[in-house]
């Protein structure tokens, strides 16, 4: 009985490793998309996903892929279209099977792998603001805006146009 909580204590933190080093997953959490509870979600999917394994035999990558991005969708309001589901998916396939066949010491090896893997990964910043004049501009406007006075008023001067190679307009503000 103590090998068999072992064991299923060890399927359950190869599910964390693939979960918790998935780079999608990881940007939910850190950026809010669960709310101010993500952790925990991310936390309960682990135990979510490996009880779906328990429960259903001879589960298939496509049904495995079906049932996470179901839980981003509803959890994190997160469509993955990165195409890392059928990456995740066949890893948490080839988990179960390794728990499954009794390959303990291989599963170790790749809960290892995948911790490491996570230790790796890289942060998302936000990208560089405006420079200060553009947002002493946008102040103006939105005090001009906030009061609903009509006395404030915003530069006169009309804005120029610019063809880009790409074929778009791009319209920008004529600087004094």
């Amino acid at each position: 009985m103590a090998a068999s909580a072992v064991s299923h204590e060890l399927f359950k933190e190869g599910v964390r490793a693939v979960l918790h080093s998935w780079p999608v997953l990881q940007i939910a959490v850190d950026n809010g998309f669960g709310g101010v509870y993500g952790q925990q979600k991310a936390d309960w999917m682990v135990d979510v996903v490996q009880q779906y394994f328990h429960d259903n035999a001879d589960l298939q990558q496509c049904e495995v892929e079906d049932f996470i991005a179901d839980l981003m969708d509803q959890e994190f309001d997160t469509v993955v279209d990165d195409g890392s589901l059928p990456q995740v998916s066949v890893s948490l396939v080839k988990v179960f099977n390794q728990w499954q066949q009794g390959a303990l010491q291989q599963l170790q090896n790749t809960i290892n792998t995948l911790t490491q893997k996570k230790s790796q990964r890289a942060k998302v910043t936000a990208p560089p603001t405006q420079s200060d004049e553009d947002s002493e501009e946008e102040k103006q406007v939105m005090e001009c805006e906030a009061s609903g006075s009509s006395v404030c008023r915003t530069d006169p001067r009309p804005p120029t146009t610019q063809d880009e190679e790409d074929g778009w307009t791009v319209v920008r503000k004529k600087k004094s």
